[in-house]
């Protein structure tokens, strides 16, 4: 069964191309799967999994506290290794057949408030390289939307500066291209400028932003740089990078902007993703409806 696993992880590489945190959510998922079937359930054969075991499984691991939208990854990924057995003739029935996906219950995105993000973003300052790059890093991650992954694997090439526009490769190796805003141009404009030639080290790297090695950041390492700021400007709630791509679809859409414009520019496929956001803009009126209207 493990063998299967292993041709399946590299057809999804190989010939599907997915992205890399996706093959390993995927991969996590499936390994979790195969041990509860052949450690706990003692089956060994694939073909010998029924739909029993696929829901006593789905049910395990929701007792485990598994959130709905993990068990639906996990559903996504047994359906998609199933219906690779199924097209390479290794099984004959797909047990999976009529297993609904779990129910997703909405679950408003955590953000901040304008005043919360201004205070955030002048944190860092611009008297030390170290600062100048992150206030560059904060500027880009607020201005554009994007992932804490895309950030880090910017280039060089990423920018655009005759427009001011960012590519972005994001998940599933789909690029998009989003504006940067004057304010992010000027400050990655003066790191690239003063810093970044630097922290290089005479080392050859098309990197955007580099630690003090003169390396690519870590997801870890900025996700340290970010609550450190949060808590340095005073907020009791918690930030995370993600946090920003929130803010930012929030953001524009109580200034205006419409729903399909923040979807092209977060990369969601489908527009329902996106719509969350409009939720959290309705909760946004409310409480100032609540606040400041005399009737209410």
């Amino acid at each position: 069964m493990r063998e299967l696993l292993t041709k399946y992880f590299n057809y999804l590489l190989v010939e599907r191309g997915i992205a890399q945190n996706t093959w390993e959510s995927y991969g996590r998922d499936l390994q979790r799967f195969v041990s509860f079937v052949q450690d706990k359930k003692k089956i060994s054969d694939i073909q010998m999994v029924t739909p029993e075991v696929i829901i006593e499984y789905l049910t395990q691991i929701r007792e485990e506290g598994l959130s709905a939208n993990s068990m639906n990854r996990s559903l996504a990924a047994l359906r998609g290794f199933y219906k690779y057995l199924l097209r390479e003739k290794i099984i004959t029935y797909n047990p999976l057949a009529n297993i609904e996906l779990a129910k997703v219950w909405m679950k408003l995105p955590d953000t901040i408030s304008k005043d919360e993000m201004k205070a955030i973003l002048a944190q860092p300052g611009s008297l030390t390289n170290s600062s100048i790059r992150n206030t560059a890093m904060l500027e880009i991650l607020y201005a554009t939307g994007i992932r804490v992954s895309e950030l880090i694997n910017l280039t060089m090439n990423s920018i655009n500066w005759q427009v001011g526009f960012l590519t972005v490769m994001g998940k599933g190796s789909k690029e998009r291209i989003v504006p940067i805003g004057k304010i992010a141009y000027d400050c990655v404009r003066r790191y690239v400028d003063e810093v970044r030639p630097q922290l290089m080290r005479k080392k050859s790297t098309d990197v955007l932003f580099l630690n003090r090695f003169g390396r690519k950041f870590t997801r870890q390492g900025f996700w340290k740089i970010v609550v450190g700021y949060a808590r340095q400007a005073g907020l009791k709630k918690k930030v995370y990078p993600h946090t920003f791509r929130h803010s930012f679809a929030s953001h524009l859409l109580e200034g205006g902007a419409d729903l399909r414009t923040v979807q092209v520019m977060l990369g969601h496929s489908d527009i329902s993703t996106t719509q969350i956001y409009t939720h959290v803009t309705r909760e946004r009126l409310r409480e100032i409806h609540q606040k400041y209207h005399p009737r209410s």
